[in-house]
């Protein structure tokens, strides 16, 4: 299964029905298709998600997973980039506030560099922080924009758990970044500002905190 979030839309590509994540499967507001092998089906399906907010999510199915996959991969220019969601000592992670929502420090892998050196380095340069230990992968992410030549760009990101002392912060103001937080995600409302759901994704990998 494939879940790529589109205008923060889930468009979850999978082989057969019961692949669908369960707070969906009853979902009335799901949209269920076969896909007909064809890339014009792809793109009606893109546009809708990119116009409108009409689905909760989009599901299509194709006994063939991996030439679905492929067909969608190749309507866009990809990115590959790393990030991670960092904890304190205490339990508290690691956020931050840009363009008017609540973030996970990443960004674009630089050419030669590993995804966990791409991570620690991201992170670094965003917070401020020092001494990050990686303890273990968490998940890929995908999710889709237009870049400033209207192209379709689809990044993938690479998210790793880690551990670094809580100590003070300096939010990376070149990259629009207002605030370094260190929060508790058991306490926190998530609901209280703007936050992707592929970044609700990588704390819900590690913490149940609905």
């Amino acid at each position: 299964m494939k879940n790529v979030y589109i205008n923060n839309t889930p468009l979850i590509l999978c082989s057969d029905f019961n692949e669908v994540p369960q707070k969906y499967e009853k979902n009335e507001n799901v949209l269920r298709s076969r896909y007909t092998g064809k890339t014009k089906s792809l793109l009606n399906f893109i546009d809708n998600l990119e116009k409108e907010h009409h689905y909760d999510a989009i599901v299509l199915i194709s006994s063939n997973l991996k030439g679905m996959w492929s067909d969608f991969k190749s309507l866009y220019k990809i990115i590959k980039a790393a990030g991670g969601l960092v904890h304190d000592e205490n339990g508290k992670i690691l956020m931050i506030y840009r363009r008017k929502s609540m973030d996970l420090p990443k960004g674009k892998l630089e050419k030669g560099e590993s995804k966990r050196e791409g991570a620690i380095r991201e992170v670094e340069e965003e917070t401020g922080i020092k001494d990050i230990t990686i303890s273990k992968k968490l998940l890929n992410t995908f999710h889709t924009y237009k870049d400033r030549k209207d192209r379709r760009v689809l990044k993938k990101t690479y998210w790793y758990d880690m551990s670094a002392p809580n100590q003070a912060t300096k939010p990376q103001i070149e990259e629009d970044i207002e605030e370094v937080l260190w929060i508790d995600p058991q306490k926190y409302n998530f609901g209280q500002r703007h936050i992707f759901k592929n970044i609700l994704e990588v704390i819900e990998k590690k913490h149940n905190f609905r």
